[in-house]
């Protein structure tokens, strides 16, 4: 049996304290999960023990033998493997080249194609996946694909294998087909890590869960000694959320009205009404279909059946540029490629959404753009020594309110916030609210999705629980708890003794570009 010790390991970030002074102990022969909310350090955990980031003080035990690597790749070399969320394989290769892409075996100069193949058949027959090495990535389902990423990453032979959110975007039935090959793992003498916010699915799969809260570990124990209360303490503690101020009140006249709303696997029968002014959120864990919903609402993804009301009238064949011209505006949860461009500068960038506003016919106004950018920046506090510096150059905090700022300045009725304090500091996070409670006061309704599940609690009037594409629930800010909501999100009451949930999943939608809504 082999061990994964990590001792008094410390990570200090400028004004954060990322990680401290955590000690664990990990063993092969089990499924070991690492869970936390969103913050609580688990990230730079796993980055420290795959040579992602060196820690700040500590060291880390294979066995015996203490390991600190330069990259991932020294990491790969000397045994430790990451299969991560955002899938890293190749399309329009094959299976055996994913596999071996940059180790191919060789006969002299050139590629020993024979034994390549022979080497991925021999890999996959021994995990059990029957998958053709000479199947193009392209053809096979997003379950295939991860279960190809955990092949190519038992290929080098680890000691230590990193699962993070691995099932996240699969089916119910697609999920145990890859519980299976990860019980598997477990005869390899493998240590293997499994990083998830699905809760439900850890005592499935798991034989051990622990904790990070704040950049500790609270505590490290076995899953058959553990209910889901304990594990939703240990996440949470003591937390109590920040209420919104009582002058941030909705209206009774209702401003956008979504019907039926399906759009395959994604999300399915989709019925909500938001009124002027209100704060709506919209929880649920990873993969549950919120992000693909409010795209589909703004026009950057189809949907196959339903209606869209945007103040009583019926949006048809909806698009970006159709939905903003009605008054909507979405921030997109990755800003740094769909939300910002980046080579541009900041008063650039302020600007996008809102051409059409600040334009003389072909030219623009330069008055009304200066007039425009200004007023973001003073009621946004936005942070920048000089506008015309390439946005990239601002910190997290900074570059949302840039994103914020740029589809107010198109004078919007209806924001879709697709995690909004997503990579920011508290200080930031706290400017978002207050811009959206601000936003509310002055009439305009939000939809708010948010993995921080206790900021929902913080920000909004109502909260509709999303679980698997569908909504399942709805709860007032006042009528429930942290804890509560988690569960809810789960599937599952938090005195319950955990069970399964047969529900698919929402599969993950492909990308599309919410910038072209802009210009």
């Amino acid at each position: 049996m082999s061990t994964l010790t990590i001792k008094n390991i410390s990570k200090q970030f400028p004004g954060t304290l990322a990680l401290d002074d955590v000690s664990l102990t990990l063993k092969s022969g089990k499924v070991n999960a690492l869970i936390g909310k969103n913050g609580s350090g688990k990230s730079t955990l796993i980055k420290i023990i795959n040579g992602v980031q060196p820690p700040t003080s500590g060291d880390i035990f294979i066995d015996e033998d203490k390991i600190s690597f330069a990259n991932p790749e020294e990491a790969i070399q000397k045994g430790v493997s990451t299969v991560y969320q955002e899938l890293s394989l190749v399309g329009g290769m094959t299976v055996a080249d994913n596999i071996f892409l940059g180790r191919y075996p060789m006969n002299g100069k050139f590629i020993d194609w024979k034994k390549t193949y022979r080497e991925t058949r021999e890999l996959l027959e021994g995990m059990g996946i029957e998958i053709d090495a000479k199947e193009q990535i392209n053809n096979l389902s997003m379950w295939q694909r991860q279960m190809i990423e955990i092949a190519k990453a038992m290929s080098t032979n680890p000691k230590v294998i990193l699962l993070d959110e691995p099932t996240s975007s699969l089916s119910r039935s697609e999920t145990q087909i890859l519980f299976n090959l990860i019980r598997g793992l477990k005869t390899k003498d493998v240590i293997i890590i499994y990083i998830s916010h699905r809760l439900q699915e850890l005592w499935e799969i798991a034989d051990t869960c622990s904790v990070l809260r704040d950049g500790r570990l609270v505590g490290s124990a076995d899953m058959a000694d553990l209910s889901r209360k304990d594990i939703l303490s240990m996440m949470f503690g003591d937390m109590k959320t920040e209420k919104r101020p009582e002058d941030v009140k909705s209206t009774d006249e209702v401003v956008l009205k979504v019907e039926g709303l399906t759009s395959g696997k994604r999300f399915s029968d989709i019925n909500f009404e938001l009124k002027k002014g209100e704060i709506l959120g919209i929880a649920g864990m990873l993969g549950s279909g919120r992000t693909e919903l409010l795209r589909a609402i703004f026009g950057s993804d189809r949907y196959g059946s339903g209606k869209v009301f945007v103040n009583g009238s019926e949006t048809k064949r909806a698009t970006p540029f159709k939905m903003k011209e009605l008054g909507l505006a979405m921030t997109s949860e990755d800003r740094k490629t769909e939300g910002l461009i980046q080579i541009m500068s900041i008063e650039g960038n302020l600007c996008v959404a809102s051409l059409k506003r600040m334009s003389k016919g072909a030219f623009i106004d330069k008055a009304a753009e200066s007039r425009m950018v200004a007023e973001q920046v003073e009621n946004l506090e936005i942070k920048a020594p000089n506008l015309r510096s390439e946005v990239s150059s601002l910190s997290g905090g900074n570059q949302q309110k840039v994103v914020i700022g740029n589809w107010l300045n198109n004078k919007p009725t209806i924001m879709l916030f697709d995690e909004p304090s997503r990579g920011i500091d508290v200080n930031a996070k706290h400017q978002i609210f207050n811009i959206i409670w601000e936003l509310s006061r002055q009439g305009v309704s939000s939809i708010v999705v948010s993995s921080e599940i206790e900021e929902l609690l913080e920000i909004c009037h109502r909260i509709l629980i999303m679980r698997y594409g569908k909504f399942v629930d709805e709860v007032s800010d006042a009528a429930t708890t942290v804890e509560h909501l988690y569960s809810m999100c789960m599937g599952e009451n938090e005195d319950e003794s955990p069970r399964a949930d047969s529900a698919d999943s929402a599969d993950s939608a492909d990308s599309a570009d919410t910038l072209a809504g802009m210009r």
